[in-house]
Protein backbone atom coordinates (compact mmCIF):
# COMPACT_ATOMS: atom_id res chain seq x y z
CA UNK A 1 0.00 0.00 0.00
CA UNK A 2 2.68 2.21 0.78
CA UNK A 3 4.16 2.01 -2.85
CA UNK A 4 0.75 2.65 -4.28
CA UNK A 5 0.77 5.67 -2.02
CA UNK A 6 3.88 7.18 -3.77
CA UNK A 7 3.08 6.13 -7.17
CA UNK A 8 -0.68 8.10 -6.63
CA UNK A 9 1.56 11.33 -5.13
CA UNK A 10 3.84 11.33 -8.23
CA UNK A 11 1.41 10.34 -10.93
CA UNK A 12 -1.10 12.72 -9.44
CA UNK A 13 1.38 15.17 -9.88
CA UNK A 14 2.38 14.26 -13.15
CA UNK A 15 -1.46 14.47 -14.30
CA UNK A 16 -2.39 17.48 -12.75
CA UNK A 17 0.41 19.20 -14.58
CA UNK A 18 0.19 17.39 -18.02
CA UNK A 19 -3.62 18.30 -18.11
CA UNK A 20 -2.66 21.73 -17.89
CA UNK A 21 -0.34 21.36 -20.39
CA UNK A 22 -3.34 19.99 -22.47
CA UNK A 23 -5.65 22.05 -21.82
CA UNK A 24 -3.19 25.06 -22.56
CA UNK A 25 -1.22 23.83 -25.66
CA UNK A 26 -4.62 24.76 -28.38
CA UNK A 27 -4.78 27.88 -26.80
CA UNK A 28 -1.47 28.44 -27.20
CA UNK A 29 -1.20 27.39 -30.95
CA UNK A 30 -3.94 29.37 -31.69
CA UNK A 31 -1.88 32.83 -31.06
CA UNK A 32 -0.18 31.57 -34.07
CA UNK A 33 -3.66 32.18 -36.27
CA UNK A 34 -3.31 35.97 -35.50
CA UNK A 35 -0.07 37.94 -37.96
CA UNK A 36 2.71 38.90 -35.21
CA UNK A 37 4.57 41.97 -35.41
CA UNK A 38 7.72 42.47 -33.73
CA UNK A 39 7.07 42.72 -30.77
CA UNK A 40 4.66 39.91 -30.46
CA UNK A 41 7.75 37.85 -31.54
CA UNK A 42 9.41 39.69 -28.90
CA UNK A 43 7.12 39.02 -25.84
CA UNK A 44 6.96 35.48 -27.47
CA UNK A 45 10.66 35.03 -26.85
CA UNK A 46 11.31 36.76 -24.11
CA UNK A 47 8.12 35.49 -21.90
CA UNK A 48 9.44 31.65 -23.13
CA UNK A 49 12.58 32.00 -21.34
CA UNK A 50 11.96 33.92 -18.51
CA UNK A 51 8.99 30.89 -17.71
CA UNK A 52 11.69 28.51 -18.52
CA UNK A 53 13.99 29.90 -16.30
CA UNK A 54 11.57 30.95 -13.62
CA UNK A 55 8.69 28.67 -13.76
CA UNK A 56 10.60 25.52 -15.56
CA UNK A 57 14.04 25.92 -13.87
CA UNK A 58 13.79 27.68 -10.34
CA UNK A 59 10.31 26.84 -10.00
CA UNK A 60 9.84 23.04 -10.85
CA UNK A 61 13.54 21.74 -11.10
CA UNK A 62 15.00 23.47 -8.10
CA UNK A 63 11.98 23.56 -5.73
CA UNK A 64 8.59 21.63 -6.21
CA UNK A 65 9.91 18.23 -8.57
CA UNK A 66 12.62 17.10 -5.83
CA UNK A 67 9.90 18.07 -2.62
CA UNK A 68 7.51 16.30 -4.51
CA UNK A 69 9.40 13.09 -5.10
CA UNK A 70 10.71 13.15 -1.89
CA UNK A 71 7.79 12.95 -0.16
CA UNK A 72 6.61 10.25 -2.16
CA UNK A 73 9.58 8.24 -1.29
CA UNK A 74 8.57 9.36 2.56
CA UNK A 75 5.07 8.12 1.71
CA UNK A 76 6.96 4.40 0.24
CA UNK A 77 8.26 3.77 3.72
CA UNK A 78 5.48 5.84 6.33
CA UNK A 79 2.10 6.27 4.12
CA UNK A 80 -0.76 7.17 6.88
CA UNK A 81 -4.20 5.46 5.07
CA UNK A 82 -5.18 9.56 4.93
CA UNK A 83 -1.73 10.20 3.47
CA UNK A 84 -2.54 6.77 0.85
CA UNK A 85 -6.18 8.99 -0.52
CA UNK A 86 -4.89 12.58 -0.62
CA UNK A 87 -1.05 11.34 -1.68
CA UNK A 88 -0.98 14.08 -4.97
CA UNK A 89 -2.06 16.84 -2.41
CA UNK A 90 0.33 15.61 0.53
CA UNK A 91 3.04 15.63 -2.06
CA UNK A 92 2.25 18.63 -3.20
CA UNK A 93 3.03 19.95 0.61
CA UNK A 94 -0.89 20.89 1.36
CA UNK A 95 -0.53 18.78 4.60
CA UNK A 96 1.77 17.17 6.82
CA UNK A 97 4.81 19.53 5.98
CA UNK A 98 6.03 22.99 7.98
CA UNK A 99 3.44 25.78 8.37
CA UNK A 100 5.86 27.81 6.21
CA UNK A 101 5.56 25.53 3.22
CA UNK A 102 1.47 24.61 3.79
CA UNK A 103 1.16 28.76 3.61
CA UNK A 104 3.04 29.36 0.68
CA UNK A 105 1.35 26.25 -1.12
CA UNK A 106 -1.95 28.09 -0.25
CA UNK A 107 -0.62 31.05 -1.53
CA UNK A 108 1.14 30.10 -4.55
CA UNK A 109 -2.32 27.72 -5.50
CA UNK A 110 -4.31 31.09 -5.02
CA UNK A 111 -2.16 33.09 -7.61
CA UNK A 112 -1.91 30.57 -9.81
CA UNK A 113 -5.99 30.43 -10.04
CA UNK A 114 -6.06 34.17 -10.27
CA UNK A 115 -3.86 34.70 -12.84
CA UNK A 116 -5.68 31.74 -14.51
CA UNK A 117 -8.68 33.99 -14.32
CA UNK A 118 -7.12 36.97 -15.48
CA UNK A 119 -5.00 35.17 -18.39
CA UNK A 120 -8.60 33.89 -19.86
CA UNK A 121 -9.65 37.21 -20.56
CA UNK A 122 -6.48 38.34 -22.30
CA UNK A 123 -7.27 38.71 -26.62
CA UNK A 124 -5.03 36.28 -28.79
CA UNK A 125 -2.11 36.85 -29.71
CA UNK A 126 -1.50 37.98 -26.07
CA UNK A 127 -3.37 35.40 -24.07
CA UNK A 128 -1.34 32.26 -27.00
CA UNK A 129 1.87 34.20 -25.84
CA UNK A 130 1.27 33.80 -22.33
CA UNK A 131 0.15 30.06 -22.42
CA UNK A 132 2.95 29.10 -24.49
CA UNK A 133 5.34 30.21 -22.01
CA UNK A 134 3.31 28.51 -19.04
CA UNK A 135 3.45 24.95 -21.60
CA UNK A 136 7.10 25.25 -21.52
CA UNK A 137 7.44 25.65 -17.82
CA UNK A 138 5.06 23.00 -17.26
CA UNK A 139 6.48 20.29 -19.08
CA UNK A 140 10.08 21.16 -17.85
CA UNK A 141 7.93 20.37 -15.08
CA UNK A 142 6.92 17.28 -15.73
CA UNK A 143 10.23 16.25 -17.07
CA UNK A 144 12.04 17.56 -14.04
CA UNK A 145 9.46 15.41 -11.86
CA UNK A 146 9.96 12.30 -13.83
CA UNK A 147 13.51 12.68 -13.52
CA UNK A 148 14.12 13.08 -10.58
CA UNK A 149 11.55 10.16 -9.98
CA UNK A 150 13.85 7.72 -11.82
CA UNK A 151 16.44 8.93 -9.53
CA UNK A 152 15.03 8.68 -6.66
CA UNK A 153 14.33 4.89 -7.92
CA UNK A 154 17.98 3.62 -8.86
CA UNK A 155 19.71 5.48 -6.33
CA UNK A 156 20.10 4.56 -2.67
CA UNK A 157 21.02 8.34 -1.20
CA UNK A 158 18.58 10.56 -2.62
CA UNK A 159 19.08 13.60 -0.30
CA UNK A 160 15.99 15.69 -0.82
CA UNK A 161 13.99 17.21 2.10
CA UNK A 162 10.48 15.82 2.49
CA UNK A 163 9.48 18.32 4.89
CA UNK A 164 7.94 16.51 6.94
CA UNK A 165 7.80 17.31 10.73
CA UNK A 166 9.87 14.88 12.83
CA UNK A 167 11.36 13.68 10.13
CA UNK A 168 14.71 13.37 8.79
CA UNK A 169 16.66 12.74 5.51
CA UNK A 170 19.14 9.99 6.52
Amino acid sequence: MKRIAALWGIGGVVLLLAYAVIRLYPKSVAAFDFSFSWYHWLAFAVNILFMAYSEGYKGFQANFSPRVVARAKYLSSHAKPYQLFFAPLFCMGFFDAPKKRRISTFILTIMIIILVIIVQWLPQPWRGILDAGVVVGLTWGILATLAYTIQAMITKQFIHDPEVPGYEVT
